[in-house]
Formats: structure tokens, sequence, C-alpha cells
């Protein structure tokens, strides 16, 4: 069984800074990837940016520039950093990850979710 929990979610103000942390734990052998969604109310939800066990990445159209993914191998642990922060962005930010278990499984997680809030 794999576990994610997310932190760092919250107020911030147009233009401010917010950084989410997520931390996989339990029975893992290895992840191939990890990410970050986000749903707001009344709409689908989307990818905002993931990464690979290599490192490369990839984000949303609506957040290149502005937020930033990392991750570190040795604590499971990806992060998403964001900055200018607008209005748009107020969302649930779920993360993900893809695991490769003890058992040789192979599945996807999900995080509880962490509120977004954006406002003046």
């Amino acid at each position: 069984q794999v576990q994610l929990v997310e932190s760092g979610g919250g107020l911030v103000q147009p233009g401010g800074s917010l950084r989410l942390s997520c931390a996989a734990s339990g029975s893992i052998k290895m992840i191939y990837v990890m990410g970050w969604y986000r749903q707001a109310p009344g709409k689908q939800r989307e990818l905002v940016a993931g990464i690979f066990s290599g490192g490369s990445t990839n984000y949303a159209d609506s957040v290149k520039g502005r937020f930033t993914i990392s991750r570190d191998n040795a604590k499971n642990t990806v992060y998403l950093q964001m900055n200018s922060l607008k209005l748009e962005d107020t969302a649930v930010y779920s993360c993900t990850a893809e695991v490769w278990a003890v058992d040789n499984t192979r599945r996807h997680y999900w995080g509880q979710g962490t509120q977004v809030t954006v406002s003046s």
C-alpha cells in the first residue's frame, strides 16, 4: 500500500507564491512519474505539471514560466513552486504518482488534495 500526503496549500493574494509538497510512503520500489493535477469548481480536472524519475518535466501552458515542479527521489517527494499566482489558479491541487511497488504491481496513487485559494 502506498500513501501520498500533500501539504502547503492555503490562501494567497494575486502575485504571491506558495509551495506544495507531496510525500509518498509505503511499499515503494520505484516511482516513475509524479505530478500535480488541479480542479476548480465547475471545471474538469487538469494536469498542472509532471516530472519523471529522470528529471524531465512537462507543464500546462497556463502555468509555464510561473510554476516549477521538482522532486527528491531519495525522499519520494515532489514539490510544486507556484509564483505569480493568479485568481484562476484557485483550485484543489492533488498529487499523483505512478508507483512500482515491492509486490511488483504498478499503479497510480492519488493524494487527498489541498486547497489553493488566490484572492485579494
